[in-house]
């Protein structure tokens, strides 16, 4: 074997680890913060660039928004009502070396600062409240979360309360109230109903107050309704204006 083909062989493989080592390639959502001798000397990217080996050391940062979901906690709410709540936070790393220098895991530091932030602000307000403005909950968790992880070079962009699980008992207890709700809505409706019907009738009797002839046609238009309908009895109503003779005679 010739000794100058195993010493090329050899140079080969020495200078591709040499390029897997010193060049690096990072795509266009991926920073790289570089430490030299253990000192920060800022971030690189996207594209290539060589580092010094055993000298540099990189570590990646992908500054995409990341989805975080925070697992189920177990809250009470101020009116003392026990719920299990979980949420979703949208965050992204705004400065590569902030997230690396100033927080030891960016991912699981903002993960249990949402956990206890979700459960200090869910334990502020009420079940109704939670329920009916869960678009103000959301904001003020944001708020809160984004001004806390600013020092870590994150921006958190939208929180939203997924799922809220109530006890069996308060689920039977707003059903109820619910029903309640909408028999209330439902004799208010007839109620209404029966003042506009009154109202009208009161119209109509001072009409033929005014005019006999209409209560006369309307008398006529009740015979003829009777009539066309099918049955045994007929009541037929006596017009007092045809009494009235009579009696002022007498």
């Amino acid at each position: 074997m010739d000794p100058f083909s195993g010493g090329f062989i050899f140079l080969i493989v020495v200078v591709v680890a040499f390029l897997i080592v010193t060049v690096k390639v990072l795509n266009e959502y991926e920073r790289g913060v570089i430490f030299r001798l253990g000192r920060i000397i800022g971030a690189k990217g996207p594209g290539l660039f060589i580092l010094i080996p055993i000298v540099d050391r990189m570590v990646r940062v992908d500054l995409r928004t990341i989805t975080l979901d925070v697992p189920p906690q177990d809250i009470i709410t101020r009116d003392n009502v026990t719920i299990k709540v979980n949420a979703v936070v949208y965050f992204k790393v705004l400065d590569p070396n902030k997230a690396i220098v100033e927080v030891e895991n960016f991912l699981m530091a903002t993960s249990k600062l949402a956990q206890t932030t979700l459960r200090s602000v869910i334990g502020q307000v009420e079940m109704d409240e939670l329920l009916a403005a869960r678009d103000a909950v959301n904001h003020k968790l944001q708020s809160i979360l984004d001004s806390q992880t600013e020092v870590w070079g994150i921006k958190v962009s939208n929180v939203e309360v997924k799922q809220i699980d109530l006890p069996a008992e308060m689920q039977r207890a707003m059903a109820r109230q619910a029903e309640a709700e909408r028999d209330r809505r439902a004799k208010v409706i007839a109620a209404e109903g029966e003042l506009q019907a009154s109202q009208k009738l009161a119209e109509a009797a001072a009409v033929m107050d005014k005019s006999p002839v209409t209560l006369q046609l309307r008398y006529l238009q009740s015979m003829v309704e009777m009539s066309s309908e099918k049955s045994s009895t007929i009541i037929l109503p006596l017009p007092m204006d045809l009494v009235t003779p009579f009696l002022s005679k007498k």
